[in-house]
């Protein structure tokens, strides 16, 4: 069991030296915001700079305690020129009482593809599988990447910002054929404008 430190937490600035230190060269980007600490390094780095995070003794992230997936294509139209999906992943140290937040763009929007972390914290497990089901992020070396949430017949990833909020297929219950069946969807789409309407002295505003 690791022992829970009582000693005051470190700083965010002290958070992001100590980081910046066990890192080194692999760090593309660290920023401090709203007292988070977030390290952005590259894919290839992914996986040893999660393990350094982990064994740095100014670090010691013992735990992975959330990891998910980003997808950055609304922000393509002018004001983002990176790559689309991202990985995130929260890690805590409870020796140590700091928190640190440790980000990877995958290479190809295509087919994105980051290193597995379910060999330094077994915990990634579930994590990479959610990524994977809602956003299509392979994990290479993970041991049983499959859908988590999703059903098995499901087309897509729900959480890309290019997926249709109605969908692709809706299912059913057919009685003659007795079991659930697919079917392309049938609801109509439609955008949904707010009305506001104000009446005569709305607010007792003359």
């Amino acid at each position: 069991m690791v022992p829970f430190s009582h000693a005051s937490p470190a700083t965010a600035e002290q958070i992001a030296d100590a980081v910046a230190a066990a890192l080194g060269e692999k760090v593309k980007n660290i920023r401090v915001a709203v007292g988070e600490v977030t390290v952005t390094v590259a894919a290839a780095h992914y996986h040893a700079a999660a393990v350094l995070l982990r064994d740095s003794p100014a670090c010691k992230f013992e735990q992975l305690v959330d990891l998910c997936g980003l997808d950055y294509s609304e922000y393509k139209d002018g004001q983002y020129d990176g790559l689309r999906y991202c990985v995130a992943s929260h890690l805590l140290s409870v020796s140590l009482n700091q928190r640190v937040r440790l980000k990877a763009f995958c290479l190809d929007d295509d087919f994105p593809v980051v290193d597995s972390l379910n060999d330094v914290w077994n915990s990634a497990n579930w994590f990479e599988r959610e990524a994977f089901d809602l956003y299509g992020i392979i994990f290479e070396g993970h041991s049983d990447l499959r859908r988590i949430l999703t059903d098995y017949g499901f087309i897509g990833h729900p959480f890309r910002k290019d997926f249709p909020t109605s969908g692709h297929v809706e299912m059913r219950y057919d009685a003659e054929q007795k079991r659930v069946i697919y079917q392309p969807v049938t609801i109509e789409p439609r955008e949904i404008t707010p009305r506001v309407i104000r009446e005569d002295n709305y607010g007792g505003l003359q």
